[in-house]
């Protein structure tokens, strides 16, 4: 069997689909039973449904984004329906794979079967995950300035509990921010020298078992690199310009639902993005796939201040809009593609597995 179908089959197995799934809605019942609040669903028909209308009009939005940097990337290789299976499987990926790991490998190999050279592939992918940390790492600094520390929430959380928090912003900001300048040393200034250090450190005894993966790491830094070298103006403002576009819809999805359950001010929909920014980049880190169970737990700590008794609604339907459709979705998706570029056979293996 060819070896990205293995890789594919075994990513996409039903098992790694129901972890998540089961993780997400044991958190949701929890968050209900434990205190008995399971008349707060009756909640839901408060809602305004324009506002509803809105998150799910800034969800659509927020897709062809995606769609439109990742063809921009490709200088327009990819068609638009080409960039939809793409975003659909890697959203798909990243909802069973731990927010850390985000289906960067899966991506890799989505794009190679959609005609896409390795070397290209593996670019497009690195780039995307060095934009995206740029857009945390830059947007960070400026949210808690604007908010003075109130970006870190207290609502329900003791002293300890506040200062856990912050340390784990903290380590994973500088995680981010470590893996993404060596990243932009690695793939823009010196690819070569990068894949030595990496030799040169799997050459200690206890990282010798290492070697062989860093050897082929490197390689990989380096053909990258030489995929991404004269590019022009435009292609560099289409791709900075995207990110900031598709992450600040991301955000913004959340104002609107909270918007639906209460009054928001200017102030407070600032405030929401700010706290929205430091939660995601606290869950960049969560080792549960897509964030299943953590997100649910974490979700009423930094928002419930804005919601009070809707907060647990809030997160089911947040999490209902922007989790489990791709779930949905990557499962419908994923027969077809794997008929289109493995043929019909590998979607009866896919079954079977």
């Amino acid at each position: 069997m060819d070896q990205n179908k293995k890789t594919i089959l075994k990513n996409f197995s039903p098992i790694k689909i129901l972890i998540p799934v089961f993780l997400g809605l044991g958190a949701t019942a929890w968050l209900f039973i434990k205190d008995d609040k399971l008349d707060d669903l009756k909640g839901i028909t408060e809602a305004n449904w324009w506002w509803l209308s809105a998150a799910l009009l800034v969800l659509v939005i927020r897709d062809l984004g995606y769609m439109y940097r990742i063809r921009s990337l490709t200088d327009k290789f990819l068609s638009w329906r080409n960039s939809l299976d793409v975003i659909m499987l890697w959203e798909f990926a990243s909802a069973i794979t731990p927010s850390v790991v985000g289906g960067t490998t899966i991506a890799t190999i989505v794009l190679n079967k959609e005609g896409i050279p390795l070397g290209k592939s593996l670019a497009y992918v690195m780039l995307t995950a060095v934009l995206d940390n740029m857009f945390f790492i830059l947007a960070a600094p400026i949210a808690l300035l604007a908010t003075q520390g109130e970006v870190f929430p207290d609502f329900g959380l003791s002293a300890a509990d506040v200062n856990a928090l912050k340390t784990a912003f903290y380590v994973s900001y500088s995680l981010i921010a470590v893996y993404t300048f060596v990243m932009i040393y690695a793939l823009f200034v010196r690819p070569r020298a990068f894949k030595w250090i990496l030799l040169k450190l799997t050459g200690i005894k206890f990282l010798r078992k290492w070697r062989v993966n860093a050897f082929q790491h490197g390689n990989e830094i380096v053909w990258a690199s030489q995929q991404l070298r004269g590019k022009d103006f435009n292609y560099w403002a289409r791709a900075i310009i995207s990110t900031i576009f598709v992450w600040s819809a991301r955000y913004f999805l959340l104002n609107c639902l909270i918007a639906a359950f209460t009054d928001v001010t200017l102030s407070e929909h600032m405030l929401i993005i700010s706290r929205n920014l430091i939660f995601w980049i606290v869950m960049l880190v969560a080792i549960t796939p897509g964030g299943a169970g953590i997100v649910e737990m974490a979700f009423p700590s930094f928002f419930g201040l804005f919601l009070g008794r809707f907060s647990n609604i809030v997160v089911v339907l947040y999490r209902l809009i922007t989790y489990y459709p791709y779930l949905v979705l990557g499962s419908i998706f994923l027969p077809r593609w794997i008929a289109k570029v493995f043929g019909r056979q590998a979607v009866e293996d896919e079954v079977k597995v």
